[in-house]
């Protein structure tokens, strides 16, 4: 799966999401130990939004970010993006959703005006993304002058002692728990795979420099194994 490259890539995430919509809030709350809720505020947090603030969260799935986004922040408004319609279908009915402007798009090309939010947000999103320093100047240009952009995503972990147990977990029982509850096996090989493949989190750091965003800075959380990646325009 991850071999795959352009367009046949996009192609494959999509249909893969659409397979996994109705269980994915499942598996993220097994394969996080219930700690991905605790990430997103952590996201939301370090997106210091202001009264009244605009937050576009890219590749937003069922969109617990944003949901997450309105409950601290009432006043806000929340726009989410997805390219798999299935995905935010399966979020549209959660409880606070109903506040979310819901809007299908490319990541790569982003149908907002220049300047048109205080903060954009994703989370575990970026690793899909075909062209990660596209998706990240599209973030930056719909970004107002000192807003930011927070970037939550898994992470190889450093090499200590718990690396390899983390290895083992999520390259060898994560597909098979999710291939038992999604009944989509292919789907949790492709997960660890895109782990595996993706950028360390001084690459990812890097990335956005290249992109515009200045002040870059992560910090890790669950022992190195997640990241949270804070820059601003």
């Amino acid at each position: 799966m991850t071999h795959l490259s352009g367009p046949a890539r996009a192609t494959y995430v999509r249909n893969m999401f659409a397979r996994i919509a109705r269980r994915y809030d499942v598996m993220n709350r097994l394969m996080s130990a219930g700690q991905d809720g605790a990430w997103r505020r952590a996201v939301i947090e370090a997106a210091a939004l202001r009264a009244g603030a605009r937050i576009l969260d890219v590749a937003t799935g069922t969109g617990d970010m944003l949901i997450e986004a309105l409950k601290r922040h009432p006043g806000a408004s929340a726009v989410g993006s997805d390219f798999t319609l299935e995905m935010m279908q399966a979020g549209q009915d959660k409880a606070g959703a109903q506040r979310i402007r819901w809007c299908a798009a490319d990541a790569l090309h982003l149908p907002f005006t220049d300047g048109s939010f205080d903060a954009v947000t994703s989370g575990f999103g970026v690793r899909n993304f075909i062209d990660r320093m596209a998706a990240f100047r599209e973030q930056w240009r719909v970004l107002k002058p000192g807003g930011r952009v927070v970037c939550l995503e898994i992470s190889k972990p450093p090499r200590n002692l718990l690396r390899p147990f983390f290895l083992l977990y999520f390259n060898h029982l994560v597909p098979i728990v999710g291939g038992i509850i999604s009944g989509q096996r292919d789907a949790y090989r492709y997960l660890p795979q895109s782990v595996n493949e993706f950028l360390t989190p001084d690459e990812l750091k890097a990335a956005m420099e290249h992109a515009g965003l200045r002040e870059v800075r992560y910090r890790r959380l669950m022992l190195g194994t997640v990241a949270i990646h804070t820059g601003i325009r």
